[in-house]
């Protein structure tokens, strides 16, 4: 099976408000939408001009923005990887506190493992689960 092609796609915004999507790889492949979702959708059918299998083709985007713009939005991925991979730290530690308070050593009801913990009962339950589930079968 052959790979499929992959363009990368430029979009910006003019001046009235409406989405450029262009692919400079492709001369004359362009058109626009009012947003990028609907440019995206656009520039796949203004490709299909120009390639075959274009269901096959994987797209690219790059959204152009002013520089002070683009640094903000950098910086809010990067905190958002950050407190992505914190919450899968927080989670990991909820599974195993609550392991440890109620289903463990100290066989704290669901109530009270969730009242030491700042939590609900209910979601006390549903980290047992989850710790039951990644633990595996007990043999």
């Amino acid at each position: 099976m052959a790979a499929s092609k992959a363009y990368r796609v430029h979009y910006t915004r003019d001046e009235s408000g409406w989405w450029q999507a262009a692919i400079p790889a492709v001369r004359g492949c362009h058109t626009q939408g009012r947003t990028i979702d609907e440019a995206r959708r656009r520039i796949r059918e203004a490709l299909g001009l120009f390639v075959d299998n274009v269901k096959d083709v994987a797209l690219t985007d790059d959204v152009r923005m002013p520089t002070r713009v683009a640094e903000v939005v950098k910086k809010y991925r990067a905190a958002r990887r950050r407190a992505d991979r914190e919450q899968q730290v927080a989670s990991a530690t909820a599974r195993r506190a609550v392991k440890a308070l109620a289903g463990g050593g100290l066989r704290l009801s669901r109530r009270d493992a969730g009242e030491v913990l700042g939590i609900s009962a209910q979601r006390v339950q549903q980290l047992l689960e989850t710790a039951h589930d990644r633990s595996g079968p007990k043999r």
